[in-house]
């Protein structure tokens, strides 16, 4: 679900902004937009620990114009070939419904609630034609972050990267925490509130609760809300915690955490304990989608499989690294799919905790084969879910990986 997660900013932000500020209800044009950015950017800046090297354009579009081109670029960052292999990996893994239009999801998610966004590829700041100072006033500190991280990294770039989507998670989650910290703290009358654990539990719970007011949103399935609440709520978490242990510090740049297991466990990420690079072996014939799960994907997958409410992150997997391709095939898409573990025990729980329930579930004209390997000495797990017919159950691609 890498895809849409930078849209939830304009959700999130827009619904925290306008709480408690309906006095503030002048509509905004180009000329206030202007003066509302030259204003909060000394603000951020001195939260952010940087310096803007020049003042980011801004401009006022309609909804119909914002929302025509979301939409484009929702069709270049997923185009139809990844959203089909994406959407085969997650149903045949019981984390989505067959039924489930998912690029239509995609498309309501994308417009349900737009205040204003930063596009790094026209380096702007756009607000949606009607918005107060009320609804801009944060989203306007949140998306001014990311035009300073801009500034000082090739956003645009890293957030292009689709090779390895635990790896573009972990980016996303500090990209985004990092926004959503800086502007919580530029916004706030007490600075030192966000040193309160107490009051940081809270926040969390609020940002996790303030969309049951956003009806899409809402009536998601769990893993699209989770993965895309992730990089605000986790990643927030971990550059509170990076602020802490590296004062002075970005946590980009050689700094970004390199796997979604750091992010969620930040003494993996002080131990230097980096994911395994798994590549498979063998032809392509037939591949549809190749791609990296992650430990808060399996998480994710663990939920699902239990029908739970939220997803359980507190405890470490020992997930060590993963890597799924989806074959096209004429009865359907085939998975296979390998993940390596620390120790082999923590393969051991994974196989009961996942890999057994997901060999339970019953698709017609399918079969599941779930087997233990080694892949570079390591305890591995490979899951295929494919037609009974396949071909490739007698040949099935190898794995080999190295650090």
């Amino acid at each position: 679900m890498i895809a849409i997660r930078r849209v939830l900013a304009i959700i999130l932000v827009c619904a925290v902004a306008c709480r408690g500020e309906s006095q503030q209800t002048q509509q905004v044009g180009e000329r206030q937009l202007k003066v509302m950015v030259d204003s909060l950017m000394p603000v951020v800046a001195k939260q952010a620990g940087l310096t803007f090297k020049f003042t980011p354009k801004s401009a006022v579009r309609s909804r119909d114009q914002i929302r025509a081109y979301l939409l484009a670029k929702l069709n270049t960052e997923l185009p139809p070939a990844r959203l089909e292999g994406m959407v085969a990996a997650y149903r045949l893994l019981g984390m989505l419904p067959d039924t489930l239009d998912v690029k239509q999801l995609f498309i309501d998610l994308y417009t349900e609630q737009i205040a204003g966004f930063y596009d790094p590829d026209s380096t702007t700041f756009y607000a949606v034609e009607g918005g107060t100072r009320a609804e801009l006033q944060l989203v306007i500190s949140h998306e001014l972050v990311h035009a300073l991280q801009h500034q000082y990294v090739p956003l645009d770039s890293i957030m292009r990267d689709v090779h390895d989507a635990d790896r573009l998670a972990a980016s996303q989650a500090v990209f985004e925490g990092q926004a959503t910290l800086t502007s919580l703290i530029a916004m706030l009358p007490d600075k030192q509130l966000l040193t309160d654990d107490g009051f940081w539990e809270t926040f969390k719970e609020q940002l996790r609760n303030q969309q049951a007011g956003a009806t899409v949103f809402s009536r998601a399935p769990l893993v699209i809300r989770e993965d895309l609440t992730f990089p605000y709520v986790q990643g927030s978490e971990f550059v509170r915690w990076f602020q802490s242990h590296h004062p002075g510090e970005q946590p980009f740049g050689a700094n970004l955490p390199r796997s979604t297991e750091q992010v969620l466990h930040p003494d993996r990420y002080e131990a230097h304990d980096e994911p395994i690079d798994l590549r498979f072996a063998g032809d392509t014939v037939g591949l549809l989608h190749e791609d990296t799960f992650g430990e808060f994907e399996i998480a994710l997958l663990r939920s699902a499989l239990r029908h739970d409410h939220g997803v359980d992150t507190d405890q470490a997997m020992g997930w060590g690294g993963d890597r799924l391709r989806v074959f096209r095939t004429p009865d359907g898409p085939a998975l296979v799919w390998v993940t390596v573990w620390d120790e082999p025990r923590f393969a051991l729980r994974f196989r009961s905790q996942v890999a057994v329930p997901v060999a339970a579930l019953q698709r017609a004209g399918y079969r599941t084969g779930v087997a233990a390997l080694l892949v570079g000495g390591k305890a591995a797990i490979r899951i295929v879910i494919a037609p009974t017919g396949w071909g490739r159950w007698k040949a099935l691609p190898a794995v080999v990986g190295a650090h």
